[in-house]
């Protein structure tokens, strides 16, 4: 593979995972403002894995554990969205909706899997101490769309374009 098809790749890897990070992120404080009047509690809790288990339920916004719980989400986003692009590459044609949303909620159900069935305790993503599983369904929902947004935007970008031209 060349190094612009490497950039290219690593570029598409990165939005997707940030625009996931950030949808879901937005989705944890969300929920967590509606189930525990606070909106930093849920992004707190993937800073257990460098601050133990506590880091869950501090409440407060903090550089210490809402930034690095965060970081660590965002980190953990772009790692998903390796899997994400592999799979949306595998499915032809692109242009259906199908081949984007399909692997989005397959690496999804994937992310929750592992997150809360096959790690240790201590790296899950401790918003699962406070939230609800009704909640974590939206979270991991909004991962899903938000691993898929860019491709379907792309898509419909290019539609529209060769409509008008």
């Amino acid at each position: 593979m060349s190094i612009t098809k490497w950039h290219n790749t690593l570029r598409i890897i990165l939005i997707s995972g940030s625009v996931a990070s950030i949808a879901s992120a937005i989705s944890l404080s969300l929920l967590g403002k509606s189930e525990l009047n606070r909106f930093a509690a849920p992004l707190n809790g993937p800073s257990q894995w460098i601050w133990g288990r506590h880091a869950p339920y501090v409440n407060r916004l903090s550089f210490r554990y809402t930034f690095v719980g965060y970081t660590i989400h965002h980190a953990a986003s772009i790692f998903w969205a390796i899997g994400y692009e592999g799979l949306r590459r595998r499915l032809r044609p692109p242009e259906i909706t199908c081949a984007v949303l399909a692997p989005a909620v397959v690496t999804a159900v994937a992310a929750y899997t592992v997150d809360f069935h096959l790690i240790p305790k201590r790296l899950t993503p401790g918003f699962e101490n406070r939230l609800s599983k009704r909640s974590l369904l939206f979270v991991y929902g909004a991962f899903a769309l938000g691993l898929a947004a860019p491709a379907l935007l792309a898509r419909n970008r290019k539609w529209a374009c060769s409509r008008l031209g």
